[in-house]
């Protein structure tokens, strides 16, 4: 499949307005004013119609407010129910089918102070960014957008993004051993761009992934914002109330197998990753 560049571009424009309208509104509280469309056009050096379709975006999502004649304003907190086992670690099942990775872009540049606040750095510190189209025997089902401290990663190439599993190369290349994920999931719908790239039509529902990962000592390693296709998943929760029996099955590996927002492999042998709560992702 090949890529087209003006829809990988036109994704990777809007992530980075998306990235500004978020650190605006974190830096606000529920019912303050945002700029105007205007405004954000000249301060953030984009066209109107990007401002807009990355504003849409974000009403859609519950994070901002259009009030006719009046403006835009942060929208009201979300009630989060969290999903969690007192006792006992959760495994995540994996999906199958072949999955691949294309790179659209990978490059280093300032973490910012949205992404610096995620991975405990300073806006001013460097991260290796890369958003990559992830297929499922040759069907695009994701874009990630994976933002790594560059000290940790100075030479984290195409290669290891595209072939392999990700955290391995991590342990093996770079001396990183992740040891555990916080990851929420929320609808969304998808934009003209990511559309074009998902071959799914526009406003399509879509499952929006946030992750952070920690290694061993605490540090935040990874953060990443993966949109997949709504079409393709379904998230099925479930909650254990009693630790697993002796001997229970504790793996679910093997080749072909994917962690729902997760690079493919097996999490056991990268280290102890548990989760409170885990999905099913199925594709038909």
């Amino acid at each position: 499949m090949a890529i087209d560049s003006a829809a990988s571009g036109a994704v990777l424009k809007r992530e980075r307005v998306r990235d500004a309208l978020l650190e605006l509104i974190e830096a606000r509280r529920p019912g303050d004013a945002v700029p105007s469309e205007r405004a954000l056009c000249a301060r953030l050096g984009v066209s109107r119609p990007t401002v807009r379709a990355a504003v849409d975006e974000l009403v859609v999502a519950g994070l901002l407010v259009r009030e006719h004649g009046r403006g835009m304003f942060v929208a009201a907190e979300k009630i989060t129910q969290e999903l969690v086992a007192e006792h006992g670690a959760l495994t995540v099942p994996q999906a199958r089918g072949v999955w691949t990775s294309r790179v659209l872009e990978l490059r280093t540049l300032p973490a910012g102070a949205r992404v610096g606040r995620r991975l405990r750095v300073s806006p001013a510190a460097t991260i290796r960014y890369a958003a990559r189209l992830r297929l499922v025997d040759g069907a695009p089902m994701a874009i990630e957008h994976l933002h790594l401290p560059a000290a940790l990663v100075p030479g984290l190439t195409e290669t290891e993004l595209e072939q392999g599993d990700l955290y391995e190369h991590f342990r093996d290349r770079h001396g990183v051993r992740v040891a555990e994920a916080v990851q929420s999931v929320e609808p969304t719908v998808v934009t003209r761009a990511e559309a074009d790239l998902l071959d799914v039509p526009e406003l399509s529902p879509a499952l929006l992934f946030e992750r952070r990962t920690t290694d061993t000592a605490g540090r935040p390693v990874e953060y990443v914002r993966s949109v997949y296709r709504g079409d393709r998943y379904r998230i099925v929760s479930r909650l254990a109330l009693a630790p697993s029996a002796p001997g229970a099955d504790e793996t679910h590996g093997g080749e072909g197998h994917h962690h729902p927002g997760f690079p493919p492999g097996d999490p056991t042998s990268r280290g102890p990753v548990s989760f409170s709560a885990h999905g099913v992702v199925q594709h038909d």
